[in-house]
């Protein structure tokens, strides 16, 4: 098993998938499944999932992603959706805790009036942190999918509206981006160079 440090320094973006491997319901669930143990503000969790796995719909999706081929070549291709006031349904997902004592009634209060001081009316807000919590949990996804063997590809050259219509996003959902899983073929570049620390990191 791959530790998330491997990962981390392994991860590469590839643009070439072997179209004959298909990925099984259950590896596609645990890879999601891990995704969601990414953070979110107030936990809110205000991201989807959609997996498209069949010829026919990575087709289509590949023609609203300007033809890339890996969208069709790759066992799975994520659509990794954002959702615009996400803050609404904590309510629901802080109960648990509640009921498990975990938190007490002004702990539960104090958490929802917080958030909805923090966002209520605020609709870029809101967008914004629906890209900020769906960009983490598209991170956590690829360094799953590096730590399970796969290769990876995020890609955010679509046509939002096609994927939008494709995929029967609600209003309030925002394609955030395209993950391309699977296995690697033949000729991805190997990792690209970083910026050095030095012109990256300040320490104060």
């Amino acid at each position: 098993m791959t530790t998330a440090l491997d990962a981390i320094r392994s991860r590469t973006s590839a643009n070439h998938f072997d179209p004959t491997h298909v990925m099984s319901r259950e590896e596609v669930t645990e890879l999601v499944s891990l995704a969601t143990e990414s953070p979110s503000s107030f936990n809110m969790q205000n991201w989807r999932f959609i997996a498209v796995t069949s010829p026919e719909a990575k087709q289509r999706l590949k023609a609203a992603a300007f033809n890339q081929p890996k969208v069709g070549d790759a066992a799975v291709t994520f659509v990794v959706v954002g959702e615009v006031g996400g803050h609404k349904h904590l309510p629901r997902l802080i109960k648990p805790m509640l009921d498990a004592g975990a938190i007490n009634q002004a702990a539960y209060d104090g958490w929802i009036n917080m958030a909805n001081g923090l966002y209520e009316g605020k609709e870029q807000f809101q967008r914004d942190e629906a890209i900020r919590s769906a960009s983490l949990a598209s991170m956590t996804l690829m360094l799953a999918a590096t730590g399970k063997g796969y290769a990876s590809g995020a890609m955010i050259g679509f046509d939002p509206a096609a994927v939008s219509a494709e995929c029967g996003l609600a209003a309030n959902e925002v394609p955030v981006m395209l993950i391309a899983v699977g296995h690697a073929a033949p000729g991805n570049w190997p990792r690209k160079v970083r910026r050095s620390i030095d012109e990256i990191l300040t320490i104060r």
